[in-house]
């Protein structure tokens, strides 16, 4: 996904505070979007947060909901390029499925974990979200799960996953786990992880 630019008019130029960074910005409000959903979420929260006032916020994003589209967009750029270089890093189909398990567990860990995943807590907000913002929240949905497929299939051409296998069956119950996981990490951090891992792999034997 091609990050959304800024408006760029003069007028919203002149609005920016001076020395206005704006992606320390947008990882701040990301903060608060993550932790409290879309509708929740204050202008002035966020403001806060940004240390921006809600005027500078409107002249800089013109909404909330432009602000939340590039948050939106950072966090899944972000999150999808930290992912594919560690995956990257393995050998096989089964390796890389099982460090983007580890992946997941170690973003549901701790204080990360309690901040919780921006598209995992939009999408139960999805029947409350406009159909642009809905629309994106799918999107990103549904790559997650095209990639958890491509590497079930690289799996089973190298040979370390079952080649009877239905890619888009194992594909869909293994992002229900990695989504699970985010879930629980807003309370509490996964049990005996390694287990659980080994546990989640057997579906591709």
């Amino acid at each position: 996904m091609n990050p959304l630019s800024l408006p760029q008019s003069e007028n919203r130029e002149r609005g920016r505070p001076r020395n206005f960074d704006i992606d320390h910005a947008l990882d701040q409000a990301m903060l608060v979007f993550r932790q409290r959903g879309f509708h929740a979420s204050s202008l002035a929260e966020l403001g806060a947060a940004m240390q921006l006032t809600v005027g500078s916020i409107y002249k800089a994003f013109q909404d909330k909901k432009t602000l939340f589209l590039q948050v939106f967009e950072r966090y899944t750029s972000l999150r999808n390029a930290a992912l594919r270089q560690r995956l990257e890093r393995q050998a096989t189909g089964r390796d890389r499925l099982a460090e983007l398990l580890r992946f997941y567990f170690e973003s549901a860990r701790a204080v990360e974990g309690r901040r919780g995943c921006l598209v995992v807590g939009s999408a139960t907000e999805l029947l409350v979200l406009d159909d642009e913002l809905s629309g994106l929240v799918r999107s990103a949905i549904m790559n997650n799960k095209k990639l958890i497929v491509s590497l079930l299939q690289q799996g089973q051409q190298d040979g370390t996953v079952l080649a009877s296998l239905d890619a888009e069956t194992a594909a869909g119950l293994i992002l229900c786990i990695t989504f699970g996981m985010r879930v629980l990490g807003k309370l509490q951090d996964v049990a005996r992880e390694e287990d659980t891992l080994q546990l989640a792999l057997k579906i591709l034997d």
